[in-house]
């Protein structure tokens, strides 16, 4: 198990972060160690590749980008780097998120970006955890025992129902 594993969360914008906030909520509840950063692909292009291929050397193996608007961010992180990128789509602007979905799913062959749903910083988080739950010692059981705990709450909420 490699102790230097860590998830790279990154925003487009500091305003993103009460979308990203669930994400890095839960990766702190499950224990995965994780850096976040605020960087553009359209204003710091450049500082944006130093960190990525920086932050693959030193243990990143997986990128969560989270922007809003033309969100071009996952795509350039996925430019950069061979290990996955998972995009969130931020709801801003006029067309409340759309624009930000269709730049972050649309990309072209061979730089895969897997997209959560609008604001779906806690999906990213999971499919995160999912992605490095080998490398990091006992986030497989956590993982197990927390989806136990969903199904407990779906099978509660079924049998508080009148028949």
């Amino acid at each position: 198990m490699a102790s230097d594993v860590f998830v790279a969360v990154l925003m487009g914008s500091k305003s993103d972060y009460e979308k990203v906030e669930p994400c890095i909520k839960l990766l702190n509840e499950m224990g995965v160690p994780y850096e976040a950063k605020v960087l553009s692909a359209h204003r710091t292009p450049l500082q944006t590749r130093e960190y990525v291929v920086d932050a693959e050397k030193r243990g990143a193996k997986v990128f969560i980008c989270a922007a809003g608007m033309a969100a071009h961010l996952a795509g350039v992180v996925a430019s950069y780097t061979t290990r996955p990128v998972i995009g969130i789509p931020i709801s801003s602007g006029v067309l409340n998120g759309i624009d930000a979905l269709y730049s972050t799913v649309m990309m072209p062959p061979g730089v895969p970006v897997a997209t959560v749903a609008i604001n779906g910083s806690q999906n990213a988080g999971y499919l995160a955890i999912q992605i490095v739950q080998d490398e990091i010692e006992g986030l497989k059981e956590k993982l197990k025992k927390e989806k136990e705990k969903m199904a407990e709450k779906v099978l509660e909420a079924d049998a508080s129902i009148i028949k």
